[in-house]
């Protein structure tokens, strides 16, 4: 029996199939823009390397686009009928449940079997950031930083790919409000591999929570001279990077950094989209001309907001859509949300009918200066949002949006409440601080 370098038991023709494996997993790891590539030439030299076919389910998946669902299910029977001509180790066969429950739309159930993975592999990096990322989508912060710290002891740092393991349990950290644990481990995580992208995007993370803004400004500037090779997460961080700007008022740069770095190229990915608009409608409230900026994402988010694949992103193509000016495709996002969540069985289906909608339609009140009744629906679901998933920092939009409202809507006593319970935790909130100081002057 071949194992890749970290001990597990491999299905393959050969080690030079294994080492074309673990190429792979290491660039996944590195969120590199090669993967795909790694991964043609690990099937090219071992059609029959069945954790080939399952990465290319994953990686169907990991695009949360609805039409890559057959890619997805092709790649299942592909492993299907090598795993009936030489067998499957049962580490193989518990990543084909995960990935067919998946590709079902089943989050819970494949998160369960990730899990079973880990229980007697907790050195599969593969399963751990699969595990990490579905937790992550689900607003299970407590889950996702367990289900990295219990496998996380089987590791040490001989064992290839631990960084990557150690900035997971870094970002675990960091959501449960672990601050410090977070900061050391993704600090580690980076000293032994600076292109750890995850590790340094775990710190950041830390930074924007702390408010220790000119420190998240150093750190990513240090360290982007290692993300050349990165896919388009990098995006992603160079949006952590306006969110410091706008909070040190430096909106200009902002805009510009938007255009060159967060939205360098129009695309249609989920993720690409949601740094966007999460920056736009931030700007905007603090008072920011974006100019004609929403007209692009509009006409990206509407291409995609039939898809419901991801609360998460249905969320953040509504405020598109509603910002955007495009009554007739909020409405067909709307009425298609609607049928979608009444009809599917999907787990992303009851969140998006217990909260997605609401926050779709209160974007959408906010925009036409209905302010109470944008307030109206989101102060039932506030303590809910987090079932979209995402991070406590991307999440913070909504929690944004909720305040702004009360406070147009003139309802500041709910706004001084909304005000000083993001104080508790975050006392040293700039943006906060200035609302609070703006409620009290008015009386």
């Amino acid at each position: 029996m071949l194992t890749d370098p970290r001990g597990n038991p491999v299905t393959a023709a050969s080690a030079e199939s294994v080492a074309r494996l673990e190429a792979t997993i290491e660039a996944y790891c590195e969120l590199s823009k090669d993967t795909g590539d790694r991964l043609k030439a690990a099937l090219a030299g071992d059609p029959k390397l069945v954790m080939a076919h399952i990465l290319r389910g994953y990686f169907m998946l990991l695009f949360v686009k609805r039409e890559l669902l057959p890619r997805a299910q092709q790649a299942v029977e592909a492993a299907d009928k090598v795993i009936r001509q030489t067998g499957a180790t049962p580490r193989e066969v518990l990543h084909r449940q995960a990935l067919g429950a998946w590709i079902a739309r089943d989050e819970i159930r494949a998160i369960e079997s990730l899990r079973a993975i880990l229980v007697d592999y907790p050195r599969d990096i593969v399963a751990l950031k699969l595990a990490q990322y579905l937790l992550f989508y689900a607003g299970d912060w407590i889950g996702m930083r367990d289900i990295v710290a219990g496998a996380i002891a089987s590791w040490d740092e001989s064992l290839p790919c631990y960084s990557f393991a150690l900035g997971c349990h870094a970002f675990g950290l960091e959501e449960c409000g672990d601050y410090a644990a977070a900061e050391r481990a993704g600090r580690r995580a980076v000293a032994l591999n600076p292109k750890d992208i995850w590790g340094a995007h775990a710190v950041t993370h830390v930074y924007e929570m702390q408010d220790r803004t000119e420190e998240g400004l150093a750190w990513i500037g240090t360290l982007a001279p290692y993300w050349g090779d990165t896919n388009n997460f990098a995006f992603h961080v160079w949006w952590h990077r306006c969110l410091f700007l706008i909070a040190l008022r430096r909106f200009d740069e902002a805009l510009e950094r938007y255009d060159r770095e967060v939205r360098a190229e129009s695309t249609d990915e989920y993720l690409d989209i949601t740094n966007a608009v999460a920056l736009l409608w931030r700007l905007e409230q603090q008072g920011v001309n974006v100019g004609t900026r929403w007209r692009e994402l509009g006409e990206r988010a509407a291409s995609r907001s039939a898809d419901h694949m991801m609360v998460f992103g249905d969320a953040h193509y509504a405020m598109a859509l509603a910002a955007s000016g495009s009554a007739g495709d909020f409405a067909c996002w709307e009425e298609s949300a609607r049928a979608h969540s009444a009809q599917s069985h999907e787990t992303q289906a009851l969140i998006l009918s217990e909260v997605g909608i609401a926050l779709g339609e209160a974007a959408r009140a906010h925009r036409e200066g209905a302010f109470a009744r944008a307030l109206d629906l989101l102060l039932p679901i506030r303590h809910a949002i987090r079932r979209i998933g995402g991070s406590h920092a991307q999440r913070d939009l909504f929690t944004q949006l909720l305040i702004d409202s009360a406070v147009k809507a003139g309802r500041h006593e709910i706004a001084r409440d909304l005000l000083r319970d993001r104080l508790a935790t975050r006392p040293k909130n700039i943006w906060a601080l200035n609302e609070l100081r703006l409620i009290e002057g008015r009386g």
